[in-house]
């Protein structure tokens, strides 16, 4: 008989997206090892020991502070480290500051864990998956980011505030890049299986421009609103990466909007960019071609020379194809 092995997921970066998702871990009974990795390594003592005083609350796991050589083993090393958004700051940046520590981590990460998959969570989450793919030549599919998961659960909650259902009865998407070139998927949005327009005009609601322009405004700029009042996101980034990490680990080909590399999409390629991608233990099993307005498809581009420029440009020529259709 096969000897089975505890289930282990290696967390590195313990500040309040790395702690908060450790917290839905165990809360969620998805793994029965979880190993906080800091830089500061007081910090992820610390978070151990608050999450072991949790566990008579939750379920039995080992939670311990490590280093990288307890990555090994792991099917999913979710990586949260990095410099936080300040108050003003974009995404991309952030792009300086934290592709350095990508040097200094991804490649340990992967010295110890060459056979699992790596979730980016640090931000600008697309450039830096692309970073992490290329520091730590891993197959694509096993290297994903977090990407807009979170962009279209504020969007899928708005519309569901504006139409009055619950969020979960809401299929919408944000495509594209993490940040504020993000693309709204209205032409593809529905609700009970009917487009906003079908559902606008049987259920006799309505949705004008100024009020899709206001919801896009309002899930773009969660992020800074957010930060300003309270200085940092991470409740629902961790709930994003929760629902990731089930689908990975119980083998569940679920779609989600995650971050992966692209290598044709209506003509763009060569970047990572946030798409509904179906997800199972390989990783990304296969990117989903959603259905454009085919009158306004981009054509073949060049290649950006960096990816900040890849990120805002392959954003733009995706927003150009997407319309709502009048």
């Amino acid at each position: 008989m096969e000897q089975s092995h505890p289930t282990r997921i290696a967390i590195v970066g313990c500040g309040n997206v790395g702690a908060t998702y450790a917290y839905a871990l165990l809360l969620n009974r998805l793994s029965s090892e979880i190993v906080l990795i800091d830089a500061n390594r007081s910090k992820a003592e610390g978070e151990a020991m608050d999450l072991n005083h949790a566990m008579p609350f939750a379920h039995p796991t080992r939670i311990w502070a490590g280093d990288f050589a307890d990555c090994a083993g792991a099917p999913i090393t979710v990586v949260a480290a990095g410099a936080g958004q300040r108050p003003g700051e974009t995404r991309l940046d952030m792009v300086v500051r934290n592709g350095e520590i990508w040097r200094q981590i991804i490649p340990q990460i992967v010295q110890h864990n060459p056979n699992g998959i790596l979730l980016i969570a640090t931000n600008p989450v697309d450039v830096l998956t692309y970073a992490a793919l290329k520091l730590s030549g891993l197959p694509e599919k096993r290297v994903i980011g977090s990407g807009t998961i979170l962009d279209t659960a504020r969007f899928r909650y708005l519309l569901s505030q504006h139409f009055r259902v619950d969020s979960r009865s809401v299929h919408a998407f944000i495509i594209g890049e993490h940040g504020d070139s993000e693309v709204p998927v209205w032409s593809l949005a529905n609700i009970a299986g009917m487009k906003l327009k079908d559902f606008c005009r049987v259920q006799e609601a309505e949705l004008t421009s100024a009020t899709r322009q206001s919801i896009y405004e309002q899930t773009r700029d969660a992020a800074y609103h957010i930060i300003e009042r309270k200085g940092a996101t991470y409740y629902g980034v961790a709930a994003g990466l929760i629902r990731i990490t089930a689908a990975i680990l119980r083998d569940q080909n679920t779609v989600f909007s995650v971050s992966t590399f692209i290598r044709d999409y209506y003509g763009i390629g060569e970047v990572c960019l946030s798409l509904p991608a179906v997800l199972n233990r390989e990783g990304v099993d296969r990117v989903l071609r959603l259905e454009l307005n085919p009158e306004k498809r981009p054509g073949c581009a060049d290649r950006q020379r960096s990816c900040r420029a890849q990120s805002r440009s392959s954003s733009s020529r995706l927003r150009a194809a997407e319309t709502w259709n009048r």
